[in-house]
């Protein structure tokens, strides 16, 4: 199955928030940091919000933030709210396979309900570690895409040469 560009959006907006701990964290900088349009940003926030995911507090000094821990709320759930209007639609076009949909539906849920946005967020930040120690390893002036094929490349070497 495949999730919807709302869903992946909203996925990556609660792990933002989850890395930023109990900060509120202003929908414009969540917009640029992840390079959505403020207007999606804006409407995905809603929607996480009505969900329960987020609190949002309007104002001047106002912002996000994770409204239960992050290792409480499970991947699934979230799909499950955001894709739920369009999985409506999609039910009623397809009545005679409906139990096979839902079957695969369910058991699409329920693997993604064994991971929650703490698990991302952690997984996330540690791939940007991993990311800052490659490119402080190559020079300045090297892209950081040259300087992976490099390493690739040498360790290819070192390997055909024992």
């Amino acid at each position: 199955m495949r999730l919807n560009k709302t869903t992946n959006h909203a996925i990556r907006i609660l792990v933002d928030c989850a890395q930023s701990g109990d900060e509120l964290v202003k929908v414009a900088q969540i917009s640029e940091r992840l390079d959505i349009t403020p207007q999606n940003t804006f409407k995905i926030v809603h929607l996480l919000s009505r969900g329960g995911f987020v609190t949002a507090v309007r104002g001047r000094h106002g912002g996000v933030k994770l409204a239960r821990p992050a290792k409480e709320i499970r991947v699934g759930e979230v799909v499950a709210v955001i894709e739920a209007s369009s999985l409506e639609a999609r039910r009623e076009e397809q009545i005679g396979t409906q139990a096979i949909f839902d079957d695969a539906l369910d058991a699409f849920i329920s693997v993604l309900n064994q991971h929650t946005i703490a698990d991302m967020a952690s997984a996330q930040s540690a791939a940007q570690t991993e990311n800052e120690h490659t490119a402080t390893d190559r020079p300045a002036s090297m892209p950081a895409r040259v300087a992976s094929s490099r390493a690739s490349r040498g360790s290819a070497r070192a390997v055909s040469r024992s």
